[in-house]
């Protein structure tokens, strides 16, 4: 049998090749001319074209069309082989006609190709300048008894399903599926056309049986149906969202219009700028200077008739007037201290000795947190001359704040 596929070299070149190609044509019914191909499944009764780089695959399809045979597409495990061996491909593969050959200026194939029919590789055959390959032809039953057709309804009910959540997706195509008589058209059709991973696909091929091949399609096609809901949900969302954003800034764009005839923009910008610069030059803290820059971005928002505008207004104002980078320098002397208190204060000897004890470990260490000191008392006893007596000993002014109403630290930050 070997000898019959051998490829033989003649003195004559035009003779070698029309005993090639006499020798090709009487090949038997079980040997077909294989082309592997990368991440591609072609199902029988659809046409797609296949675009082939390798020289053995742009061979044999030339060889097909010269003896007017079929060729046999079969998918090779890992794309990424070069040149795949007979390990290297699937065992199921689908017979096809080559419609259309077409080579392109970058020197790339392609094939225009009608799947016909399964097969199964028995052996592999050596020799040749392409892959030769003894097949099994593999035989469907297109029979449609009741509980196929409940499938098959079920299935394109799903389909259509899928194909109107798609965008751009062609009436025609929906119209097609529907249309559909065979089993195993239909599953081959809906597995073709649906987003799956071409191992997927190639499960799909190797299913002869037709009740496990329309429920194996019949899961995949309800997980991408359950991804595309999904996906519409999120896009939804996203275009409601982006909707809400657009009206708002419609709306901003006619209040500053409106404000701008009322002549309130120009005396608005200015207040905005005039404020940006006091809390650029406040010397506050990193913390601090982030609030009150989020609260002057709500003032350029908010109207100048809304009630919360002076509020904020006044808050920044606040802010801005605080001094966050003033400070006083200490002068401590012990005796001078002691002098000021005494001639402030008759008495009050524990109270003194406290105040002197704090100042002189302030003194021995300036950076350190010492306590507060908290005097406590009814109105009239001296509690804010001694705070005063307190400043005017360190040099510091004295600045009194009343908390007369305030019910926790909340208020008072």
């Amino acid at each position: 049998m070997a000898e019959t596929y051998e490829h033989r070299d003649d003195d004559n070149a035009a003779q070698g090749g029309n005993n090639r190609q006499v020798a090709l044509k009487r090949l038997p019914e079980d040997v077909l001319i294989t082309i592997p191909v990368r991440g591609m499944v072609l199902f029988p009764g659809l046409v797609l074209p296949v675009a082939i780089g390798r020289k053995r695959s742009a061979e044999a399809a030339q060889e097909a069309i010269r003896s007017e045979r079929p060729v046999g597409l079969i998918m090779q495990r890992d794309p990424a082989v070069a040149d795949p061996g007979p390990d290297d491909l699937y065992r199921v593969g689908t017979i096809c006609n080559v419609l259309r050959f077409v080579t392109t200026p970058d020197g790339t194939h392609h094939l225009v190709c009608q799947g016909e029919q399964r097969f199964r590789v028995l052996d592999h055959i050596n020799g040749h300048p392409f892959m030769l390959t003894r097949i099994e032809r593999i035989k469907e039953d297109d029979s449609v008894p009741a509980e196929v057709e409940a499938r098959m309804v079920n299935l394109k009910r799903r389909a259509v399903e899928a194909l109107e959540l798609l965008p751009q997706t062609p009436p025609e195509l929906a119209q097609a599926i529907q249309s559909i008589e065979s089993p195993t058209l239909l599953a081959d059709t809906i597995a073709a056309y649906m987003d799956i991973k071409p191992e997927e696909k190639q499960e799909v091929l190797e299913l002869i049986d037709v009740d496990a091949r329309l429920d194996r399609v019949s899961q995949l096609l309800d997980y991408r149906l359950e991804v595309l809901r999904l996906s519409n949900k999120i896009n939804e969302r996203t275009k409601e969202s982006m909707n809400e954003r657009q009206r708002e800034v419609l709306l901003r764009e006619q209040l500053r219009s409106i404000q701008k005839e009322l002549g309130e923009e120009d005396s608005k910008s200015a207040e905005i700028q005039e404020l940006d610069e006091a809390i650029t030059n406040a010397g506050m803290p990193e913390e601090a200077e982030k609030e009150a820059r989020t609260e002057l971005k709500r003032l350029e928002r908010i109207p100048e008739v809304a009630a919360e505008y002076s509020m904020v207004r006044t808050y920044l104002d606040w802010m801005t007037e605080l001094p966050w980078s003033k400070l006083s320098e200490d002068n401590i002397d012990m005796d001078e201290a002691r002098r000021i208190l005494d001639a402030d204060h008759y008495g009050l000897d524990k109270i003194k000795r406290r105040i002197l004890e704090h100042l002189a470990v302030h003194k021995l260490n300036p950076e350190g947190k010492s306590p507060i000191l908290c005097f406590v008392g009814p109105p009239g006893v001296g509690k804010t001359s001694l705070g005063q007596s307190i400043a005017r000993a360190m040099g510091r002014k004295f600045v009194r704040a009343s908390l007369g109403g305030v019910h926790d630290e909340a208020e008072i930050r």
